[in-house]
């Protein structure tokens, strides 16, 4: 569907040679939401004041740092060859978020055991932020006008399309054609999930079951919509997207964990710690 709107403008303030853009603007308030909330849950739970804050001290140049990796090994093809310093212009745009999930599952897991407190409990709390953070963090490609789909046909604009707001739907208006706002799909979903996980941790679930909600709820909805979207990355020499294969793993594997953490005696305590009381078996 051909389209005519002017783009917003990304930037968000120019102080003399530092321009700061709304995309870091927006990534940066969903964080400190995201901790904000992260530390109150904390602290609700009894754990020490400032570890939330301390463990994101480290776990966000983690995923920066993985986020920008994942990125350039599945588009190696478009460094090679070029300036050695491109594969560290994060500026240019290119990272993923499951290598910042990567990155920063790695640092919890590290943070843990240096501190002697649960990764589990750690995750769990920190679950319903990151969805949150992502949610937000959506926006940002909003601002960029990237992380959209495919064309939108007028019949499908008339049905659905016309009834978003107008800034919405302006903004999807690139080089004179209508865009999926996929990047609205996302957030809208990941909001969904972001609810669902402040429900399941009322529920008391066992330890952990927050965390890896988290992370096949999410990966249901991006399943789908990274199928929709125009700059996946591919496995080297194939059709295959990444983050599909990368959903599908995920969404398996971990229903398989959580089966095998209830089956083992693994997971042996509730969300707020106390201890699972299990029936002795009859000699």
């Amino acid at each position: 569907m051909s389209c005519s709107a002017p783009a917003l403008d990304p930037v968000f303030l120019d102080i003399g040679p530092l321009t700061i853009y709304w995309y870091g603007v927006i990534i940066a308030f969903g964080a400190f939401l995201g901790l904000y909330i992260a530390t109150k849950e904390a602290d609700r739970l009894g754990m020490q004041k400032d570890l939330m804050i301390d463990l994101v001290v480290f776990a966000i140049p983690a995923s920066i740092i993985f986020a920008r990796l994942y990125y350039v090994i599945f588009e190696w093809d478009r460094y090679i060859g070029g300036p050695w310093w491109g594969v560290f212009a994060i500026w240019e745009g290119g990272i993923a978020i499951h290598g910042a999930l990567i990155g920063a599952v790695l640092t919890a897991v590290i943070f843990a055991r240096v501190r002697k407190v649960s990764f589990w409990q750690l995750a769990d709390i920190a679950a319903p932020s990151l969805i949150l953070g992502q949610a937000i963090g959506r926006w940002g490609n909003f601002m960029n006008q990237e992380a959209h789909g495919g064309p939108i046909s007028e019949s499908t604009f008339n049905n659905f399309h016309t009834y978003l707001p107008d800034f919405i739907m302006n903004q999807m208006c690139i080089d004179g054609v209508m865009y999926h706002p996929t990047f609205l799909y996302e957030s809208f979903w990941n909001i969904l999930v972001f609810i669902f996980l402040l429900i399941l941790r009322r529920k008391n679930p066992l330890r952990g079951e927050v965390f890896l909600s988290y992370l096949i709820s999410y990966s249901v909805g991006r399943l789908f919509i990274e199928g929709m979207r125009t700059d996946s990355l591919y496995l080297p020499g194939t059709e295959i997207r990444v983050a599909q294969l990368i959903s599908v793993v995920i969404i398996l594997g971990l229903f398989a964990l959580i089966w095998y953490r209830r089956k083992s005696g693994m997971a042996n305590k509730y969300y707020d710690g106390k201890k699972v009381k299990r029936k002795k078996k009859k000699s």
